[in-house]
């Protein structure tokens, strides 16, 4: 087990350095420069302040060293922990703006990527035993599958915010608050977070349904049900066996889904100017903040390959199999 984990690691850690590389490099290959942009938004119309002020940043931002030096001092940077300063909103450390946006994506990212996935398996289970709910689900299922995340979101904030005037349509809480732990903002901030959540959490859900209710039935029909089956075991002890069995490959699907679902939370914060990351990552493209875009982007990369190596781990506890094929290769 331990030459298996070795290995992941070690998989998981190239995968890293090629994201990162990617990652610096995408922004650099954009077209504008970003110093020409800090010094439009800075409003000097002096020729002589303007060359003053572009050498001053190109300096301060090392954009007049060669590229593999630039390279070479963004990767010893970043293993001191600094991710830069940001162009969007200078001299402010990339490392604070991003923090300030994490919570968001993560309130949002982790209770639609877990809830969906739960409630999905849980449906398509029940759905691939009665044929009136399978009826149901496996319809609807293939209708929120097959929705973009910013088309539902869009209809999500035209229905039942703009018509029905439930929910707020825009930004992660009211401005006429300050975060705080009060109870009024905690309900403010639920308040703001309710279309954003449902416009992941619905699209999601329609795929673990599908994806459970097939491996349901698959399970049922297959040699070792029909062996019990015959032997007159209890159908729930049958069921419950091809449940444990369905649900493996739906934690496979788990590991792969996640950068889908990241990027569609990225979409759905951009749709609903929810602080997030996506936001993030909106303003730096439009400012052309590289720092900003990259650290934004590791840690992206960083939060799914650890979430990927945390869902190894799990495959590996619920499957003995796993476990068997293991000491069977070390001894």
């Amino acid at each position: 087990m331990r030459q298996y984990f070795g290995r992941k690691l070690l998989v998981y850690g190239l995968t890293f350095f090629v994201a990162v590389t990617i990652n610096w490099m995408v922004p650099r290959f954009m077209p504008g420069d970003p110093v020409s942009s800090m010094v439009a938004r800075a409003g000097v119309s002096n020729p002589g302040a303007v060359e003053t002020m572009r050498t001053y940043y190109t300096n301060l931002f090392g954009f007049d060293q060669p590229l593999w030096k630039q390279y070479a001092n963004f990767w010893a940077a970043l293993f001191q922990g600094d991710f830069g300063i940001s162009i969007w909103v200078f001299p402010t450390p990339v490392s604070e703006v991003i923090m300030g946006a994490v919570p968001y994506t993560l309130g949002l990212m982790i209770p639609s990527v877990l809830l969906s996935w739960v409630v999905g398996n849980w449906a398509g289970a029940f759905a691939a035993r009665r044929r009136l709910l399978d009826n149901t689900v496996l319809p609807v299922g293939y209708v929120l599958t097959a929705m973009p995340y910013m088309w539902l979101a869009v209809l999500l904030a035209w229905g039942l915010g703009v018509v029905a005037g439930i929910f707020p349509v825009a930004g992660g809480y009211s401005f006429s608050l300050q975060p705080s732990l009060s109870v009024e903002f905690v309900a403010d901030l639920l308040h703001h977070w309710v279309l954003p959540f449902l416009s992941l959490f619905l699209v999601a859900l329609g795929g673990w349904a599908i994806g459970m209710r097939n491996m349901i039935i698959y399970e049922l029909e297959s040699d070792y049900s029909n062996y019990l089956s015959a032997l007159g075991a209890p159908q729930r002890l049958i069921r419950r066996y091809a449940f444990r069995n369905a649900v493996l490959p739906q934690i496979t699907g788990l590991a792969l889904q996640l950068g889908v679902l990241v990027a569609g939370a990225l979409v759905t914060e951009i749709v609903f100017s929810y602080p997030g990351l996506g936001s993030l990552i909106l303003k730096a493209i439009q400012n052309q903040d590289f720092f900003l875009l990259q650290g934004t982007f590791m840690f992206i990369v960083l939060g799914v390959l650890i979430a990927n190596f945390i869902i190894d781990i799990v495959y590996v506890v619920v499957d003995p199999r796993t476990r068997a094929g293991m000491a069977g290769a070390q001894a």
